[in-house]
This record gives structure tokens, C-alpha cells and sequence, in this order.
């Protein structure tokens, strides 16, 4: 007799005598737990096995079979299922395969021990904190915007010709096609010096960053510069390729130098195009200076140009990298532009640095989906990618505008710095609407989600109450009549009117 088919029958079993020897152990609840495998055994017949393994899968790990507890036979579970005993046989003996049952000769099936269930405390409940009425919060872009019906067609065309090797493993820096055309569309809006061979396609700037901190941890760099006040995802990104991440000051120039000399880093993040968050733009002389420090420490600069295309009051200034291309590292992507759910992005770099990072890349993902970089790279020959960004630009200036009058009528005396460009505004409102908790929370209570200034600080404390209010608010995403709306909230809800 096989293991599997000694055992008693089951208690209730429709005209069994209750044995002399032992039946299977229930687990606890009393009674084997038939009614969780009945479901399963009328299942469809070509799905009639798995769904069988699966509810006895599910058995074990939920400990409502325990570990210890007798089956029984596959000849008498067959009869209670009513289905074939092949049938019982196969889930025995593939769950005592994963380890999930055992099998002991002449002593039957039982639940194994090996399984651990995961923790069965009910969570405690939920505060959901409601949903802003309006969110000024930065760094979104409308997605309402992606052109679904040019990237439907690139699609479609894509997918009509493109030979099946190019569906086989990418080049780790990028299909060539898509290189290509990255390469002149940068050179050609943003000044870059832009070799295809160097040009690395990412999952974005994040990824961008991550095969940059790998490569120069590699190298013996412990610590980058960036920026104080910054974007608060460089420090976790560097952090993560072991890297320290050293705050750096700014001036009304961009980052101040005499602090990045004495810092002892020989790497720095910045935004020089337009800021992030203060909205300024690296002077002429700032950018020679930083330049000048880079060669003189043998350094590397890396230049997010996160939103350089979107300047409203003239031409975007050129990309810092087209100056000094082996100095500086240079990325972006279409998060702003497109969707950052399409996780594309690009890294130009410096030549010494291009087979370590391609490596590194390959290492991690193997490449980006090559029917994407496809379609991306038929999207910017067509031309469909620079009829975005003009809708986007029109769009987003437009709603800048908006928010800057709403703002002029409703806190008289705010100041808005920086440049017109970009997704954001910096708005330092007069003293009389601080101190700026008190700000914040009210209009929290209005239904208003907004972030400070001090928010980006990495070394401050906070805010001088003294300052006033300076609030960083993001417009991108909001039509024109939810600013309103949210200015005007914000105005009938806080202090110092």
C-alpha cells in the first residue's frame, strides 16, 4: 500500500464504521476542513488540480491545517471530493515536494512543519487623513496632458515593423535608434555635447544617479555636495551607493563656492538651469567658477536638468554640461514632459566614466524595454515629442500666471523669486501672515496642502518666523480654476488678513 493511502476514514465519511485505530487529527475548529477544498473540486476539470493544490496550499499557511495533522487517504478524500483519487494523489505529492506535507511509509500524509505563517494580528484601524481639496505640492506634471493618441499611433507603427531581434536582450546603454535621436534632440534644445556611444538611457534621473554613485563609490568617493536648499530624494539615492551626502549653501548665483572648496568633496549635484526649489538660475560666472573647481579637484559635476526645457519669459539657457562635457555628467528625462510612469530618462557621461557605468546598468536591469525605447525614439523623429513640450510650455505658462495674479489679489505684498520656468513658484508672503506653523496649519484645516521652504532645507532648523511665509507651490498639474480655488481658500482660512 502506497504512503499515501493508509489512513482511517474520515469522521463523517456517508456509511464508514468509525475505526479502531486513530483518525486524522483535525485541525483546530473540529472536523477536517473539507469545506475549504469543496470550491476547489468543482472547478472546472482542466483547472480542477491546480485549484486543489492552491486551497491546500492555502490551508497550511493560514494554519488552518496545523502542522502535525493527519490526512487522509487520497482514496477517501477522492470519495468526500468526489473527484478522481489521481487527482488527491498529484497534490500530495506535489505539496510534499514544495515541503508544505510529508510522507512517511506506512504512516500516512501530514502537514509539515516547515511553514511559518505570516503574522495573523488584525491591523489596527486606519486614519485616513482626507484628501486636500486643493495640493500645491511640487514636482507633478499633468498627466492629463500625455498625448495618447500620437504615442498610440507611434504604437502602432512601432510594432509593425520592428524586426523580432530587436525584441531580444538591448544594448544596456540604449537601442541605437533611440540614442540617435535623443543625442540631437538634446544638442539641438539644450546645447549639449551629445555622442550617442555616451549616451546611456535610464529609468530616469534616479537611476541616473544610482549608476553614477555606484561607479564613483567604486572609484573611493565617499561623500557628494548638493545643494542647500535641494530635492529630498539625491540624499537617499546617494546614500544608498554608500555615499555621504554634504549640504551645500547657496547664494543669489547658484551654489557658493567658497564652502564647496572647503567641503573636500570632489563631486556635486546640482540643478543649474533653474534651481530646485528656489526657482534661480547659476549665473554666467558661477558656472565658469564651478567648472574651473571641478578641473582643479579632478572632479565630476552632475547636471539635472529636470526641467530645463519649460522657460517662459525667453530661451532656456543651455545645459552647463555643453561647456565641459568631461567635467560634467549630464541627465533628465520625460517625467515632466510626458509621464514619469514611463520610467525613461537619459545620463550623458564623461568618457572615462561610460564603460564602468554601462556595466553597471547591465548589472542591474539588463536594459530598458526595448518596445518602449522604440517607440520613444519614433515619437522624437516624428517631430511628436517637440509638439509636447510646446503644448506643456503654453500650458504651464499659462497656469504660472494664473497662480502669480491669484496670489497678487489675495496676499498683497508677496514676493515671487526666481526665474519664470519650471513646475513651481517660490512665494515669500509678508511677515504679517506668519509665524509659518501657524500658516501651514491653517491651511491644512482649509483643505489646502502646500510644503515651505524649510521643508528643502537639509541644515536649517527652520524658517525664521520673522521671514515670513515661504512657500513652495507647484502648478503644473492643477488647471487654472483649482489655483484659483486654492488661493482662494488659503486667503479665507488663514491668519493675518
Amino acid at each position: 500500500m502506497a504512503p499515501n493511502e493508509t489512513g482511517a476514514d474520515s469522521p463523517g465519511h456517508p456509511g464508514g464504521e468509525r475505526p479502531s485505530e486513530p483518525g486524522p487529527v483535525p485541525p483546530p475548529g473540529g472536523g477536517f476542513a473539507w469545506e475549504l477544498l469543496l470550491p476547489a473540486a468543482a472547478a472546472p476539470a482542466r483547472r480542477r488540480g491546480r485549484t486543489l493544490q492552491s486551497a491546500l496550499r492555502d490551508a497550511v499557511r493560514s494554519g488552518r491545517l496545523a502542522a502535525g495533522t493527519r490526512l487522509p487517504s487520497s482514496r477517501e478524500l477522492a470519495a468526500d471530493l468526489g473527484v478522481s483519487r489521481g487527482l488527491i494523489t498529484e497534490a500530495y505529492e506535489q505539496l510534499t515536494a514544495e515541503g508544505y506535507l510529508r510522507s512517511d511509509r506506512g504512516s500516512g500524509t501530514w502537514v509539515g512543519d516547515a511553514v511559518r505563517p505570516g503574522g495573523t494580528a488584525a491591523p489596527g484601524p486606519v486614519r485616513e487623513r482626507p484628501s486636500p481639496v486643493v495640493d500645491f505640492r511640487p514636482g507633478r506634471p499633468d498627466l492629463s496632458l500625455f498625448p495618447r493618441a500620437a504615442w498610440a499611433a507611434a504604437q502602432r507603427t512601432v510594432l509593425g515593423s520592428l524586426p523580432h531581434r530587436a525584441l531580444s536582450y538591448p544594448d544596456p546603454r540604449g537601442l541605437p535608434g533611440l540614442r540617435s535621436a535623443l543625442a540631437a534632440l538634446l544638442t539641438r534644445r539644450r546645447g549639449v555635447v551629445a555622442d550617442p556611444d555616451r549616451l546611456v538611457v535610464c529609468a530616469g534621473v534616479t537611476q541616473a544617479t544610482t549608476l553614477l554613485g555606484l561607479v564613483l563609490h567604486g572609484h573611493g568617493e565617499r561623500a557628494v555636495g548638493v545643494e542647500d536648499p535641494g530635492s529630498p530624494v539625491h540624499g537617499p539615492v546617494f546614500d544608498a551607493c554608500g555615499l555621504r551626502m554634504t549640504a551645500l549653501p547657496l547664494d543669489g548665483e547658484g551654489l557658493a563656492m567658497e564652502p564647496l572648496r572647503r567641503s573636500g568633496v570632489r563631486t556635486v549635484m546640482t540643478t543649474p538651469s533653474h534651481q530646485f526649489p528656489t526657482g534661480i538660475a547659476y549665473s554666467p560666472r558661477r558656472r565658469t567658477e564651478l567648472l574651473d573647481w571641478a578641473r582643479s579637484v579632478s572632479g565630476l559635476v552632475v547636471e539635472d536638468d529636470y526641467d530645463g526645457d519649460f522657460r517662459y519669459d525667453r530661451a532656456p539657457v543651455g545645459a552647463l554640461q555643453g561647456l565641459d562635457p568631461d567635467r560634467v555628467a549630464y541627465t533628465g528625462s520625460v517625467s515632466k514632459s510626458l509621464a514619469p510612469g514611463l520610467r525613461m530618462g537619459w545620463l550623458l557621461v564623461p568618457g572615462p566614466l561610460v564603460d564602468e557605468v554601462v556595466e553597471r546598468k547591465r548589472t542591474i536591469d539588463l536594459g530598458n524595454p526595448a518596445l518602449d525605447q522604440a517607440v520613444m525614439a519614433h515619437f522624437v523623429e516624428r517631430g511628436d515629442y517637440d509638439r509636447q513640450l510646446r503644448r506643456c510650455q503654453r500650458a504651464y505658462r499659462e497656469r504660472r500666471d494664473v497662480l502669480v495674479g491669484a496670489l497678487a489679489e489675495h496676499f498683497p505684498g508677496t514676493e515671487v523669486s526666481g526665474i519664470a520656468a519650471g513646475l513651481h513658484i517660490i512665494a515669500g508672503l509678508p511677515r504679517r501672515y506668519g509665524p509659518q506653523d501657524r500658516f501651514v496649519a491653517a491651511a491644512r484645516e482649509s483643505g489646502v496642502a502646500l510644503r515651505t521652504l524649510a521643508e528643502h532645507e537639509m541644515t536649517a532648523a527652520g524658517a525664521d518666523s520673522a521671514e515670513g511665509v515661504r512657500l513652495v507651490l507647484g502648478y503644473a498639474h492643477l488647471a487654472p480654476s483649482e489655483i484659483v480655488r486654492g488661493v482662494a481658500l488659503l486667503a479665507a482660512g488663514v491668519p493675518g488678513r
